[in-house]
């Protein structure tokens, strides 16, 4: 799934997103996306992985469009694809097909 983040006053740069159901965050970006985007820090963090280990990692500030609005959300520096987690998921119907290219729709719960 793609989400566009604003990352200057009127510049918006989309980016393709893996759903990872197992994440409860918001969005994580590789650091060196971080770094090309200049997102600002906010702090360093513990964050708990699927195996139970724990490692530091940087949160950082990002401005998105979803759903057609414009959202402050937490992005933490990991990994070496970008994901999204079930906190920006919350209050939606997320439907995948699960196969190469499959489809994956995010729609609002009426």
């Amino acid at each position: 799934m793609s989400i566009s983040l604003r990352v200057g006053r009127d510049s918006d740069v989309e980016v393709e997103f893996v759903v990872d159901t197992g994440f409860e965050g918001f969005l994580t970006l590789p650091l060196h996306m971080i770094v090309e985007l200049d997102l600002p820090y906010i702090a360093k963090i513990q964050a708990n992985l699927a195996d139970n280990s724990k490692i530091a990692t940087n949160a950082h500030a990002v401005k998105i469009i979803w759903n057609g609005v414009e959202r402050d959300v937490i992005v933490l520096a990991m990994g070496r694809r970008p994901l999204v987690g079930t906190a920006l998921l919350e209050d939606y119907h997320l439907s995948i097909d699960f196969h190469e290219g499959g489809t994956v729709l995010v729609d609002g719960i009426i």
